[in-house]
């Protein structure tokens, strides 16, 4: 998946060179797969995301969207603005300013900007740039050394871009999400819905790139047999059908790993360590709190690069809805008492 992503990062920069469409960056590996605890290998997805930034003569500017529903969703709109080019055009480069060139020039011998083609008024479309997506991963696939042995088949989103390869024998599913960073840090807002339904020029905030870069730091600081990684799928593989999120049992396992020395995930402590989750479920449901893993917490390593609101904002209660809702806290203390 690594090698597909990376032939396709050269393929997406020779096809995008000089155009208006937003340059695509390398793809990151995120989720269970890149993380290395998929519960079960017959199920697994492989998610990347790969970060968009402005092409030529365009910026990018992020916009929260205020929401009075649900505190745990932070909803952005990515503002597409022209940026004037008239120092580079006496510079020699073969690009007319937006803002300053005659329209009827622009028409004649120039592509259309980036608002012209994937955005709703002044905001990126998530789902008219899927569509882009989809037609440029189709359009590179027969170019691909892959694409010899394997087999292509697009499937259906939305909102980014999803496909499955085969050759026969083996085959794999890969998600395709992409996004813009926020700043210099590992937060970034992406194509991935949050909601059944998620307006089209609006943008979730993900941490799925900040969680995969905990994973690597631990992954360099823990003895090689750890075994951190075997109890989050032990307990995954436990609870499937029963009614906890893979993402509980995943941010539990995580906090955890942040005040557990590491020295104590060895093959010798494993039931100890299973039962450090078994009982931080439990406490976790009876006092109706759980604390989103990077939003506020004071103990998130320092080399994983946050913005400063993320960082400084008070922690997320992930069991909000328990704490609103006696009937749901009920159930999931059965449904405890089932795992």
């Amino acid at each position: 998946v690594t090698d597909l992503m990376d032939n396709y990062d050269i393929y997406f920069g020779h096809v995008l060179a000089n155009s208006f469409y937003p340059v695509l960056q390398r793809a990151i590996g995120v989720g269970s797969a890149f993380e290395g605890w998929s519960p079960r290998e017959e199920d697994v997805v492989y998610q990347v995301l790969i970060p968009m930034t402005p092409p030529r003569g365009h910026s990018f500017h992020l916009e929260e969207l205020q929401s009075a529903e649900q505190r745990q969703v932070r909803n952005f709109r990515v503002r597409v603005q022209l940026e004037c080019t008239c120092t580079g055009e006496q510079q020699g480069e073969d690009m007319l300013c937006f803002l300053h060139s005659p329209e009827e020039e622009l028409r004649s011998n120039q592509d259309p900007s980036l608002l012209d083609t994937l955005c709703t008024g002044s905001y990126l479309d998530v789902q008219k740039t899927a569509r882009w997506f989809n037609q440029l991963v189709k359009a590179i696939w027969p170019a691909l050394p892959q694409s010899h042995n394997w087999h292509l088949t697009l499937l259906p989103s939305r909102r980014f871009c999803q496909f499955k390869v085969t050759n026969g024998k083996e085959s794999f599913r890969i998600e395709m999400l992409f996004g813009v960073r926020r700043g210099d840090s590992h937060i970034f807002v992406s194509s991935q819905p949050r909601e059944a339904y998620t307006q089209s020029t609006t943008w979730p905030e993900t941490y799925a790139v900040a969680e995969t870069e905990f994973f690597k730091y631990i992954a360099r600081q823990a003895p090689p047999d750890s075994l951190h990684l075997r109890c989050l799928q032990f307990f995954i593989q436990l609870q499937l059908g029963i009614g906890f999120s893979t993402y509980t049992m995943k941010t539990i396992v995580m906090h955890l790993l942040n005040t557990t020395p590491l020295s104590r995930w060895h093959r010798r402590h494993f039931l100890r360590r299973l039962r450090d989750i078994n009982v931080k479920l439990r406490c976790c449901l009876e006092e109706k709190h759980l604390n989103h893993f990077v939003i506020g917490n004071e103990r998130f390593p320092q080399e994983i690069s946050l913005p400063l609101d993320i960082a400084s904002a008070e922690p997320l209660n992930l069991f909000h809805h328990l704490a609103m809702d006696p009937a749901a806290h009920s159930q999931a203390m059965s449904e405890y008492q089932d795992l």
